[in-house]
């Protein structure tokens, strides 16, 4: 039987833990999922499948970074069997997706049923960690270029597997957050340039050897998308149009004819971001665009009042993940970067990228908790 005083105990230890998460990341993080579910309603209406699967993976996404916020993440600080073990996983369900069927032109997606899973998002997730706590164990000696070579390792094997896939724009997230760290904790400026040198040759070895046909054309299309109006640069010019159709104010929810009908290509994932400013306007975009610097905000504070490299370190690595994404996604939109499939971080469909980051989140609100 249960006694009344084990229910007040039960119910005071509930109101404490969700005093010590940061109510106001939470709150952002709630306010953006419902601009992003609005996105998708005035897109499709309320019986369009995509629309209620983002409302289902939004609750979803909200309750999981809640209890992975429950959870010590000094468990990842202080062990690296479960790091390592997180990773490895990572990178095989990353190569699995290889023998799958293509979607998009790429082998991106683990299918099994009616059931598809990224291994990207995972693996984006597992680097944050690892290299979270590989830089943080090694912080006085960071300086040292074989610890920049060991990293690289890291990042490396899954970069090189997606590339294989190939996913141009989550190879270029993988590096980006590598290189955000290796600055964070102060590697040697020779070293960076070197590193940089060493991406402009193999940019340029890339674009000779590596890069598919479409992607080529994909670059073509960015630097001229009226050069080829009804192929790759279709979707640029349409999402431009999307974009200046909305002009300050928006043409309202449902308002949107480039994405609803049709005529703005993959409005609920790559080009999210231009059908949202279709239906809400400049000021629509300035709500998501404060909404996502305040995030990221909050994420940076945590880590910074946190009382560890670890915790630092995996919060920077969380915040560049999640600018990363929703710049070059906007970038895209816009017409100011080449087409990569990167989705808008929270706006765009997608419960890999969502879920990936509400785990992260979870564990960002449990160094909240922890400190």
């Amino acid at each position: 039987m249960v006694r009344r005083s084990d229910f007040r105990d039960f119910r005071r230890a509930v109101r404490v833990w969700f005093l010590q998460l940061d109510l106001p990341l939470v709150f952002g993080v709630a306010c953006i999922g419902v601009l992003s579910v609005l996105n998708l309603y005035g897109i499709g209406g309320s019986d369009h499948t995509l629309f209620q699967r983002q409302t289902v993976l939004v609750l979803l996404g909200i309750g999981v970074m809640l209890l992975v916020s429950s959870a010590n993440y000094r468990y990842l600080k202080n062990w690296s069997m479960p790091v390592m073990v997180l990773y490895v996983l990572a990178v095989l369900l990353l190569a699995s997706t290889l023998w799958f069927d293509q979607i998009r032109n790429i082998r991106a997606w683990i299918i099994i049923g009616g059931f598809q899973f990224e291994p990207s998002e995972l693996a984006k997730l597992a680097l944050v960690i690892l290299l979270a706590k590989y830089f943080s164990q090694r912080h006085v000696h960071i300086r040292q270029f074989r610890h920049v070579l060991v990293s690289g390792l890291y990042v490396a094997v899954p970069a090189f597997i997606v590339l294989a896939q190939p996913d141009l724009g989550s190879a270029a997230i993988l590096v980006i957050v590598w290189l955000a760290l290796l600055v964070s904790v102060g590697a040697n400026r020779r070293h960076l340039f070197l590193l940089a040198s060493v991406a402009v040759v193999g940019a340029y070895l890339a674009w000779i050897y590596a890069l598919a046909p479409y992607q080529k054309d994909r670059i073509s299309a960015f630097i001229d998308p009226y050069k080829d109006p009804t192929g790759y640069g279709y979707h640029v010019i349409q999402s431009r149009t999307a974009i200046g159709a909305g002009g300050f104010w928006g043409q309202g929810l449902g308002e949107g004819s480039q994405a609803s009908l049709g005529y703005l290509p993959e409005p609920y994932n790559d080009f999210a971001f231009a059908a949202f400013a279709e239906q809400f306007g400049m000021i629509g975009v300035l709500a998501i665009v404060v909404l996502i610097f305040f995030i990221v905000w909050r994420i940076l504070v945590i880590g910074r009042r946190s009382g560890n490299n670890f915790a630092r370190l995996f919060c920077i690595g969380v915040a560049t993940v999640i600018f990363a994404h929703t710049f070059i996604s906007a970038a895209v939109n816009i017409g100011i970067l080449p087409i990569t499939g990167i989705p808008f971080t929270f706006l765009s469909y997608g419960g890999s990228h969502l879920l990936s980051v509400m785990v992260a989140l979870g564990i960002v609100q449990s160094i909240a908790r922890h400190g």
